[in-house]
């Protein structure tokens, strides 16, 4: 498969790597494993490109974005079955996952036109009594895009969107697990009247040529979604450039005794096992309080048990398989530690290759890896509390968050919440698994670096000038 896009044309690696169906284990597709040398090629070619990017009207760039959602709609069945096969999300999940991504396009689109500077009161300090001006955006030039694989494809157009939208050409690096359906984006684009050398695309393991992308002088800024480990990789070779990073999470939710018990449950294990877990905003930590402790944790137990787990093609599966038999077996090594320090499953808590169960535990020690780190899988724990403080406290413990959420009828409780999480968003009466693509999107505390969300994400890739007239 030609999956290495640069100089306007697509072209083979020295050698392939096999695209395997997680659920199945078939092989689906062989692309590039791209080297340096092909890296070396793709910057250049999208340094290039620059210039094309540049001069194209807010219009032209509108214009591509509106025609590249409609091109993905129109082909909706086939963009959600090959995330099924590269992912195993469900197919109910990917379906979704493609009309979000044409909802991205269409946010992208819109504001490649609104992306607007304003005039600056140059009198409002003595001196500048004669001066007039205003303020524009400019893109910043070249973006490197690098996407993980649980939404392999709206992801990715939360990252090209945007760029394309401020002007930008981008370098794109989508998930080593699940790249055939970026590539099928990027021949939409390119389809849609994209410059040619406004986008490169490398597949292959970022292991192999990684280092060069990021560290290489050509890109203005590094915008990725993934992993801690590898976030400090790039930071550590990125030099001077703008870094944006959305780097996951450990969601807490907080049920209080007042709330709708029965919609909290429910909303909080769809939160929970949406995409078999996979989510860096998927529910992993629910606090309750000890009066709605039994009932509240029998009614997940209930809804978790409901779950349909098997084919994700088959249309009312809710659970499939996770990425990989590897990550599966890992979910289930913390599971089973969990249980050796005092840990109880109250559903789940099996795996048959890469299928894990949807998993709900209590009883379990603060120090077991289910409560202190990320899980991203299906397994989400449960903890009584006694006083608000001490839920707020545990909320907020970890490094690095992205949603916080609180299950409430009581309005300043709520509001109470919201100031107290240390998170970048706060969902009330809803599960940390909600996110609108318009809507800022981002990590807090050390996992602070950047905003995505349309609006925001193309500001993000844009740099001011000003412009300031001294009249005569």
């Amino acid at each position: 498969m030609q999956s290495l896009y640069y100089d306007g044309s697509w072209h083979h690696a020295a050698s392939g790597m096999d695209i395997v169906n997680p659920f199945t284990g078939a092989v689906i597709g062989t692309v590039g494993a791209a080297t340096d040398a092909d890296a070396a090629k793709a910057l250049a070619s999208a340094a290039a490109g620059r210039a094309a990017m540049k001069a194209l009207t807010s219009g032209e760039r509108s214009a591509i974005l509106h025609r590249t959602a409609d091109a993905v709609a129109a082909d909706a069945t086939a963009f959600a079955a090959m995330i099924v096969a590269e992912t195993g999300k469900p197919l109910k999940a990917a379906e979704k996952e493609v009309r979000r991504c044409v909802n991205t396009l269409r946010l992208s689109a819109e504001e490649a036109v609104r992306l607007t500077g304003e005039t600056i009161r140059f009198d409002s300090f003595a001196g500048g009594e004669a001066r007039q001006g205003f303020y524009a955006y400019e893109p910043l030039g070249l973006i490197v895009a690098i996407t993980p694989f649980n939404d392999p494809l709206n992801l990715v157009a939360h990252k090209l969107g945007p760029a394309i939208a401020a002007g930008n050409s981008v370098l794109l690096k989508p998930a080593e697990q699940a790249p055939i359906v970026a590539l099928m984006l990027v021949k939409k684009l390119l389809a849609a009247g994209l410059p040619p050398l406004g986008l490169a695309a490398l597949t292959g393991r970022g292991s192999d040529f990684g280092d060069l992308i990021v560290a290489s002088a050509e890109p203005a800024m590094i915008s990725f979604t993934g992993g801690v480990a590898v976030a400090n990789r790039i930071a550590a070779k990125a030099g001077i450039k703008k870094l944006a990073m959305e780097l996951g999470a450990n969601s807490p939710v907080i049920v209080m005794a007042d709330a709708d018990i029965e919609t909290a449950a429910a909303s909080c294990v769809s939160g929970a096992f949406w995409a078999a877990g996979q989510n860096c905003i998927g529910v992993q930590r629910i606090l309750v309080e000890e009066g709605a402790y039994v009932a509240f944790r029998d009614a997940v137990v209930r809804h978790t048990k409901a779950l349909v787990v098997g084919d994700p093609m088959l249309p009312g599966t809710d659970i499939g398989p996770m990425i990989g038999e590897a990550e599966a077996a890992r979910v289930e090594a913390w599971v089973r530690d969990a249980v050796s320090q005092g840990g109880r499953v109250l559903a789940g808590g099996k795996r048959e290759g890469s299928v894990m169960w949807p998993t709900v535990l209590e009883n379990v020690p603060k120090a077991a890896s289910v409560i202190c780190s990320e899980v991203f899988g299906p397994v989400v724990t449960l903890v009584p509390f006694g006083e608000f403080d001490e839920a707020m406290k545990a909320a907020n413990a970890p490094d690095h968050t992205i949603h916080a959420a609180i299950f409430t009828r009581d309005v300043n409780r709520a509001l109470g919440a919201a100031r107290a999480f240390e998170a970048a968003g706060v969902m009330i009466n809803e599960s940390t698994d909600y996110r609108l693509d318009a809507m800022p999107f981002g990590g807090a505390k050390k996992g602070s670096m950047g905003r995505e969300g349309v609006k925001f994400a193309v500001r993000e890739m844009s740099q001011t000038k000003v412009v300031c007239f001294t009249l005569a």
